[in-house]
């Protein structure tokens, strides 16, 4: 691949930097031995953008963004900028990302590798051979709609306010991303809000049968209201192939779906725009899991998340499957040898490092291209 592919890494706080380095390993790897290589500038975000500029995010670590081909996340966040204003968290730096690179359609996929099965809080038949993807709306919704804030009332109480919105455009898009893709795995996709007590959802609803039914008829199409899909993951989660839903009900029915694997520690994400007609759409990736400030500078993170969100950018931003599926199989081998984080550790398996963990996947890795 030319080098003039660019890729904007951000490891943000705690953990992040930690898990990001082994990452930034195995992109050496893959430059050396697969011809697979990037222009990669590092920037801040999040408490460490704020503590050297007084911003979570720049104008010129997002102009970067926007002129990337792709951005690798960490992950931000701590108590050290808790008692920051609202609209001056770490937090805000990766919301701004999100909102004006227009990444509408976050992938979160819920994969578990067998040799994990026991790690889950449910019972292995429940969980085994699990391959299920969330789509959540990440633009629209509760989280950005107006009016919102907090005001205080002519009696004196206060009251915070929050809206729902969301317009035709915004539930087509991340609906096709949704369709597309069921095409490509199981071809069942459900789509999920609360029709029976949200005007949004009803819409919801209506626009996502309008859409199968003119654009993607060959795939199967459910509804389910969110509380009901809650009940469901924990109940019978291997029924699911592709859900989709807005950014609220996404938000929390994601991590939902996530400790069906064990750990958070395990999970990539994927954040898409818009094709921009040349074939290019902006994206990025990053783990699911938080900065960590408990284990932040202990070397006991477990870094597979992010490297799986590296797999992720190979796939779809890249088109690099094969190169993707090499690095899913580095993981399940080293996983299926017995070696362990701390967040995943089992009786009988052996408990590893931060970098030892990278080091186990970079043999693999070896291994599997000789």
């Amino acid at each position: 691949m030319a080098s003039n592919r660019k890729l904007l890494v951000l490891p943000g706080d705690g953990i992040g930097p930690e898990c990001m380095s082994e990452v930034m390993r195995i992109a050496d790897w893959f430059a050396n031995y697969r011809a697979v290589s990037f222009d990669i500038t590092e920037e801040l975000v999040g408490g460490a953008a704020i503590d050297a500029h007084g911003t979570p995010l720049t104008d010129e670590t997002m102009q970067l963004a926007l002129d990337s081909d792709a951005v690798l996340f960490g992950a931000v966040g701590g108590p050290k900028w808790e008692g920051l204003e609202f609209a001056a968290r770490p937090e805000r730096g990766l919301l701004r990302l999100r909102k004006e690179m227009d990444l509408f359609a976050n992938l979160r996929p819920a994969l578990v590798f067998d040799a994990l099965a026991d790690a889950s809080t449910l019972k292995r038949e429940f969980v085994a051979g699990l391959d299920l993807m969330i789509i959540r709306e990440l633009t629209g919704g509760i989280y950005f709609g107006e009016p919102r804030g907090i005001e205080t009332l002519p009696d004196g109480t206060r009251r915070g306010v929050n809206t729902q919105v969301y317009t035709t455009p915004e539930i087509e898009r991340v609906l096709r991303v949704a369709f597309d893709l069921a095409g490509k795995r199981q071809g069942r996709v459900c789509s999920v809000e609360k029709a029976n007590v949200m005007e949004s959802g009803e819409l919801w609803r209506e626009i996502a049968q309008e859409i199968h039914d003119k654009e993607f008829p060959n795939i199967e199409l459910t509804h389910m209201y969110a509380d009901n899909c809650a009940m469901q993951l924990v109940r019978q989660p291997k029924q699911f192939d592709v859900i989709v839903t807005d950014n609220l009900f996404g938000d929390i029915l994601s991590d939902c779906a996530a400790m069906l694997t064990g750990s958070l520690g395990m999970l990539p994400s994927a954040s898409l725009g818009a094709h921009d007609g040349t074939g290019r759409r902006r994206a990025l990736y990053e783990p699911v899991h938080g900065s960590a400030p408990d284990i932040t500078g202990r070397g006991v993170a477990n870094p597979l998340a992010t490297v799986l969100s590296y797999s992720m950018m190979l796939r779809y931003s890249f088109d690099l499957g094969e190169d993707a599926d090499l690095i899913e199989q580095a993981v399940k081998n080293v996983l299926g040898g017995g070696l362990r984080t701390g967040d995943i550790m089992q009786p009988g398996k052996a408990k590893v490092s931060t970098r030892v963990m990278g080091d186990a996947i970079l043999q693999e890795l070896n291994a599997l291209a000789a």
